[in-house]
C-alpha cells in the first residue's frame, strides 16, 4: 500500500478511536451512534485500501468544519484534538489526491 493511504488510513483510524471513547454526543452530526460512524468511516477505508477515490468527497465533508466529526469533538469535549486531526488528514488526502492525479 502507498504511504499516501497509509496515512490517510492512519488518521482514519485515529478518528475511529475518538469516536469510541465514551461520552459522546451525536445529537448534531448526521449519525445516531459510534457504530454508525464507524460503519461509515471503516467503508472509506476499505475504498481507499482498493483504490477507489470516490468517496472523497463526501469524506472531506465528514472533516470539515461543522462537520459530523467536528461535531462530535466539540460537544464531546475534544474539539482542539479534531483541529489538530482534521490539520493530518488535509495533508494526507491532498498527498493522496497528488498522487492520484498522476497515475
Amino acid at each position: 500500500m502507498a504511504a499516501e493511504h497509509e496515512q490517510l488510513i492512519a488518521v482514519l483510524l485515529e478518528t475511529k478511536n475518538l469516536l469510541l471513547l465514551p461520552k459522546k454526543d451525536f445529537a448534531w452530526s448526521l449519525w445516531n451512534n459510534p457504530a454508525e460512524a464507524n460503519a461509515e468511516i471503516d467503508a472509506h477505508i476499505e475504498k481507499i485500501k482498493n483504490n477507489d477515490y470516490t468517496g472523497l468527497r463526501s469524506l472531506e465533508l465528514l472533516f470539515a468544519p461543522t462537520g459530523s466529526i467536528q461535531e462530535v469533538s466539540v460537544s464531546s469535549g475534544w474539539g482542539q484534538l479534531f483541529l489538530e486531526l482534521s490539520s493530518r488528514f488535509d495533508q494526507a488526502l491532498l498527498s493522496l489526491q497528488k498522487t492520484a492525479n498522476r497515475v
